[in-house]
């Protein structure tokens, strides 16, 4: 058996999330509605007239696909290899996904995602600059 490779799945859970995001931002243009709306009216002002928080989530959803898959002029660069880059913004992403009604789910799939990233990440894990590949084992006497 393989050893498992945290940040690839966690890279799933995100990509997962991320589509969500995208199709619950897009239904949120049509249905506007805040998850928290039962306590409290003061946010809507986020999501009518103007819709600033499916703006705000279609942004998120896109930006995690193209860093997730990644595209060709993301990949590689220190951004896509930055496992801390990815647990600074989860959270954000999280917190606009979690303010829409559509988008709980895909804030609670990215909380999940997040965890895994943080998991790989204090077990020293890396990134490698070619996507979706596995970090080379090192030479003679190393441990791997």
């Amino acid at each position: 058996m393989g050893k498992l490779i945290k940040n690839h799945w966690a890279r799933l859970i995100i990509l997962a999330s991320a589509t969500y995001q995208i199709a619950a931002a897009i239904e949120g243009y049509f249905w506007p509605k805040i998850l928290w709306d039962f306590l409290t009216k003061t946010l809507d002002g986020a999501v009518k007239p103007i819709p600033v928080l499916q703006t705000i989530n279609l942004i998120c959803g896109l930006f995690l696909l193209a860093w997730e898959w990644p595209l060709n002029f993301i990949a590689g660069t220190s951004i896509h290899r930055s496992l801390e880059a990815r647990l600074a913004f989860l959270p954000l992403s999280a917190l606009a996904a979690a303010l829409l009604y559509q988008g709980a789910n895909a804030a609670i799939y990215q909380v999940i995602g997040l965890g895994v990233y943080f998991w790989a990440y204090s077990e020293g894990e890396i990134i490698c600059a070619k996507p979706w590949t596995l970090p080379q084992r090192g030479g003679k006497g190393s441990r791997a």
